[in-house]
Order: C-alpha cells, then sequence, then structure tokens
C-alpha cells in the first residue's frame, strides 16, 4: 500500500471527508506557524536591540496569543477528528471485508482462510488506527507545511533556504531505504499473527474432543513456537523502527544545528538583522518537522497498512453475480438437479458428477452415497451457496423455470433452514438461541413447548436449572453434541421455512437420541415443509420418501 493509496478512498468512503479535512486543516495550520515564528522575531528583537519596549509591541503580543489559541484548536480539532474518523473507516472495512468473503462461498472460505479473515478484521485492521490518527495527518502536513515553510526561509535567507533544501531530501532517502526494510518484517508479523490466531481458533473449536482423548496439552506446545516467533519478528520490527527514528533525528538536528551556526555567525559579522536571523532560526525546525514526524510514525502504521492491503486483496476478488429475481414459494415449488457436475477443490475428481435428481415439495427427501461423493456440495447447491461447474439447478412453479442461481438470495434463504453437523449456536440463554431473539428475555410459547417435546429437547430443559433461562457458549459450550443438535431441530420446528436441510443430523447420536431426530423430521413433514437430509444410517434413510444416489466421477483420463 503506498502512502495515500487510491483503494483507500475507493473502499473507505468513510476516508474522504477526513482526508479533505485533514488537508484543509493542514494549509490552515501551515499559515500559523509562519505567522506564529515571524511574530516572535519581531516581538524579541525590538526588545532585544532597545529600539522598542513592552507598549510598542502590544499589537503583536495579542495578534501572537491570537495565533496560539487558533493553533491549539485546529490541533485539538484534528486529532478527535482523526479518531473518530478511524474508528468508522476500520469499521466500513470489516464491514466489507465480511460481506464480500462471505459472498465468495463456503468452498473459498474453508477453515483456513476463515482464520486468516477473522484474524484480519479484528487484530489486523486494529492498526489502521494509528495510520489515521498519526502517520496520515503528518503526511499531508509534510505536503504543505514543508514547501511552504521553506519558500518563507527562502524569502527572509537565502543561504538557509539552501542549506535546508540540501538536507531535506535525506530524511525521504532514508525513508524509503529503512522502510524496504521494514516492509518484509511487516508480512513477517502480519503472516506469522494469522497462523497464531488460526491455530488459536482451531485448538478452542476442537477443545472438548482433545480433552476427551487427553490430548488437551499436545497443541500447546506449537501455539507457544508461533507466539515466541510472532515476538521475535515483532521485536525485529521496533530495532528497526528505534534505530531508524535515530538516524531521521540526526539528520534533522544536525541540519538544524547548521543553520543556527551559520546564521549566529552571520549575525555576529553584521550580515543578517536580529528580526530574520530569529525568524530563519525558528522556521527551520518547522520545515523538517513533518517529515521526521511521517519517518517516526511510519512503524506505528506499518502494520495497519499490510492489514489494509490484505483487506483490499479480498475486496477486489471479483464475488460471484448475486441473482435478482425473487424466490417463488419453495413449499409449492420443485427443485431439479439436470446434470449437475461440481469439481472437488484440489482433487481431480467431480463430486456430484452428472447429477440428475428431482426433489417434490412435501417430501422427505435422503441424500445418499460414499463419503466424499458430493452429497454436502449436493446440499450448498440447493441452498444456493455455491454454484455447478456443469449443468443447472432448476425451481419449477406454476409452469415457470427459473435457474436457481438467478434467484434474490435474501428472498430465497429467508425460505431455508439449514442443520449442519455442528448447529450454529450462539453467546446467549437457551431460548434466545432457538427463538432467534437475542435482544431482550423471550418467553416459552405453547408451540415452543410442543416443538421440544417432538425433537426430544423437553427433557433437556427440564434437567437444566433454569429450564430455558441458562446461558451457553459460542458453539453450545455447555451442552452435548445431541443436545445441540436437538436444540437446532426444535429451532427449525418453530421456524416456519418450507424447506428444511439437514447435514447428517444422526451422526455422533445414540439410538434413543436418533429416534427423536427422526420423529422431528417426520413433524416437519407433517407440517407440509420439505425435507432435504444427508443420510448415512439406515434408519434415517428407512424415514424417507425419496431417496437421491450422489457419485462421483473422477477426471483423470477424461477427454
Amino acid at each position: 500500500m503506498t502512502p495515500l493509496d487510491p483503494r483507500l478512498l475507493r473502499h473507505a468512503r468513510a476516508s474522504r471527508g477526513y482526508i479533505l479535512t485533514t488537508t484543509v486543516t493542514g494549509v490552515v495550520l501551515t499559515g500559523l506557524v509562519v505567522a506564529q515564528a515571524l511574530l516572535v522575531s519581531r516581538i524579541i528583537a525590538p526588545v532585544i536591540e532597545g529600539t522598542a519596549g513592552f507598549p510598542d509591541v502590544r499589537g503583536p503580543v495579542a495578534a501572537l496569543a491570537a495565533v496560539l489559541a487558533m493553533r491549539v484548536t485546529v490541533l485539538v480539532t484534528q486529532e478527535r477528528f482523526a479518531h473518530r474518523a478511524a474508528t468508522a473507516v476500520i469499521a466500513e472495512l470489516r464491514g466489507k471485508v465480511l460481506d464480500h468473503a462471505v459472498a465468495q462461498g463456503p468452498r473459498w472460505l474453508d477453515a483456513t482462510r476463515s482464520a486468516e479473515i477473522v484474524t484480519l478484521v479484528t487484530r489486523g485492521l486494529d492498526d489502521l488506527a494509528p495510520y489515521f490518527v498519526r502517520y496520515l495527518p503528518q503526511l499531508l502536513l509534510a505536503a504543505t507545511l514543508t514547501p511552504a515553510t521553506l519558500a518563507v526561509v527562502f524569502s527572509l535567507d537565502l543561504t538557509s533556504g539552501l542549506i535546508l533544501t540540501g538536507a531535506l531530501p535525506m530524511i525521504p532517502l532514508f525513508m524509503w531505504l529503512v522502510g524496504r526494510l521494514t516492509e518484509s518484517y511487516t508480512e513477517q508479523r502480519l503472516a506469522m499473527m494469522d497462523r497464531l490466531g488460526g491455530q488459536l481458533l482451531d485448538l478452542l473449536a476442537g477443545l472438548t474432543t482433545l480433552k476427551a482423548l487427553g490430548r488437551e496439552r499436545g497443541p500447546g506446545a506449537r501455539v507457544r513456537l508461533l507466539a515466541e516467533a510472532y515476538n521475535a519478528t515483532t521485536m525485529a520490527s521496533l530495532r528497526v523502527a528505534f534505530l531508524s527514528g535515530a538516524i531521521l533525528e540526526f539528520i534533522a538536528s544536525l541540519s538544524v544545528a547548521l543553520v543556527a551556526v551559520v546564521v549566529g555567525m552571520r549575525l555576529v559579522f553584521g550580515d543578517l538583522d536580529l528580526t530574520t536571523a530569529l525568524a530563519a532560526i525558528m522556521l527551520a525546525p518547522e520545515v523538517l518537522q513533518p517529515l521526521r514526524q511521517v519517518g517516526a510514525q511510519f512503524h506505528a502504521s506499518a502494520n495497519g497498512v499490510a492489514a489494509a492491503t490484505a483487506a483490499f486483496g479480498v475486496l477486489e476478488r471479483p464475488a460471484p453475480a448475486v441473482g435478482t429475481r425473487p424466490a417463488p414459494p419453495l413449499g409449492r415449488a420443485t427443485i431439479e438437479f439436470r446434470d449437475v457436475s461440481v469439481r472437488a477443490p484440489g482433487r481431480d475428481v467431480l463430486a456430484p458428477a452428472h447429477l440428475d435428481a428431482t426433489i417434490a415439495p412435501g417430501t422427505i427427501t435422503a441424500l445418499v452415497g460414499a463419503t466424499g461423493a458430493g452429497k454436502s456440495t449436493s446440499a450448498l447447491l440447493l441452498l444456493g451457496l455455491l454454484r455447478p461447474d456443469g449443468g443447472q439447478v432448476l425451481v419449477h412453479h406454476d409452469g415457470e423455470v427459473t435457474d436457481l442461481s438467478l434467484l434474490d438470495p435474501a428472498t430465497l434463504h429467508h425460505q431455508m433452514t439449514w442443520i449442519p453437523q455442528r448447529p450454529t449456536i450462539l453467546p446467549g440463554t437457551i431460548i434466545q438461541n432457538v427463538l432467534g431473539e437475542f435482544d431482550g428475555d423471550p418467553s416459552p410459547t405453547p408451540a415452543l413447548e410442543r416443538a421440544a417435546v417432538l425433537s426430544g429437547f423437553s427433557g433437556t430443559v427440564a434437567a437444566l436449572p433454569g429450564g430455558w433461562r441458562p446461558t451457553i457458549g459460542h458453539g453450545g459450550v455447555g451442552l452435548s453434541v445431541g443436545q445441540r443438535q436437538r436444540l437446532a431441530l426444535t429451532r427449525a420446528l418453530v421456524e416456519s421455512s418450507p424447506l428444511v436441510v439437514l447435514d447428517e443430523p444422526t451422526a455422533h447420536l445414540d439410538a434413543a437420541t436418533e429416534e427423536n431426530v427422526i420423529a422431528a423430521v417426520r413433524e416437519l413433514r407433517a407440517q407440509g415443509r420439505t425435507v432435504v437430509v444427508i443420510a448415512h444410517r439406515p434408519s434415517m434413510i428407512e424415514a424417507a420418501t425419496h431417496t437421491i444416489r450422489v457419485s462421483s466421477a473422477s477426471l483423470v483420463g477424461a477427454p
């Protein structure tokens, strides 16, 4: 990412007003800095020379007080607006990255990449705040204050202007050299942070299983190694930052000292008046100050710049086209798979391969087949979360045939309920998760109680202290696998979506829980809803009214 990347203006609209405001305040601040230096020199010089007393400089002193007050006001306004703009831009980029990543589909957003996205939109984009609050204002000041003050110095004293002109290129040169060195450290740090975040998320997701197997301490060594590597990379970046800051300070201090020495010698020999000498000495640091601050703040913002570059990489990835036609009522629609094929990621295999099937309304349809044949992929196609590489998924309703990819996802997904093997359960109370109402404290209804009885979840509720009110963690922490499955089925029974898709709902369940699941599936059909279930167990397949066999095919040797 360049110091002011145009992609930032394109993807984060909140940054436009901030950059405009910062530019305006930078111009105003430039005028105030120059006015302050000239007023101070014109106040002090006559007093030192004995040609004026306090009554004679009362007007310039009042003007100086006004300039100082205005300068403080401008700086406070700029700082306050910078923090607000940083918060708005980070929130906007987070939302866009998440929306764009989800739009890519579940195949692209796999477990590894989802961990990277989580790290990026949390810790990664947080580092953009120093870029907006510290780096960008100094960058804009360097583009306004430095040339303006240098021009004023030239108008006051040609020699001082030439000295500063010779010193100015040294600071950007060293900044570029240090920036090239820091870039690799910054990229390593972000990559290490992604890996560490992914490891931690995987560890937390599988902690229950690892603990059951007595292996909960095993991944700790790997996480410790990643943390140490991350710490080493960060410390290397800090060393470079401190060294580069010292170099820039040395060059700037030497340049200002050279100006002061030359001005002082010329003042002694009478080649320069005191007013001009004081103004030149006071303006010399202001010429170099913005560039010094740009170099000093560069390292604080480098991590945020790297994260923004990664965010732009996600946002600039083409997203699949989104349908716009309103979805027909799925409760009365027939869904047809016509010669549908999907290439399996990382394999020369079609899974499913040339699938021809029909799902009629009001039926229980079981998707069966060998492991890896493409049953879960077929469910994703049905849900509109994946596009086939070959063939079509068609929706038949009232004599009209529409390709599923042309339907508006919002109107389509509103009519669907998806229960994966690991149901989505958010932190909150049990009743909030079942009803999907996380604002307030909903109360149980007769429909909810009946749904819990049908799914077998009523026994769980009765055994828990507080009934429906206990709080559970992310993913259902606090409930067993079977209890989470029954919770998801209760939620499906309470909802009114006409199409319900279940991914192996009886996997890892005992016989009693399996009977509850099968009874709930039959109740869904009794309500007039269409049920599609990925099934392996004979009992679940026998409960289905229709069966679709899904198979795969190798692409090796295919024409």
